[in-house]
């Protein structure tokens, strides 16, 4: 009775299955992380990337610490001089801007 379980458990004959269906699951998984995940996030990431590149003094921005002010100038190409009140003036990394505010 044992003996019959155990035949009955052991594979046949050592047939391998094709080794793409055992990967295809692996496969699927990165398509989707790829389409939900990695894709959107480098678009974003582009569309972040312009809108700094295109930043001209006189815009109206929003920085990532919650600043709102005006470029008064551009310095080194990568600071920005921003106005916030009516004396007050920061410097700014261009990669500190998160929005250009329309008006």
């Amino acid at each position: 009775m044992i003996t019959n379980i155990l035949l009955m458990a052991a594979p046949a004959g050592g047939e391998a299955g094709n080794p793409i269906l055992s990967f295809l699951p692996i496969i699927l998984m990165f398509g989707v992380f790829y389409f939900l995940l990695i894709r959107p996030q480098s678009k974003r990431q582009k569309e972040a990337d312009k809108m700094r590149s295109e930043l001209k003094k006189g815009d109206h921005i929003i920085t990532s610490g919650g600043i709102h002010g005006t470029i008064e100038g551009i310095k080194d190409n990568d600071v920005l001089l921003v106005k916030t009140g009516t004396d007050t003036k920061l410097h700014v990394s261009r990669s500190a801007v998160t929005t250009v505010k329309t008006k």
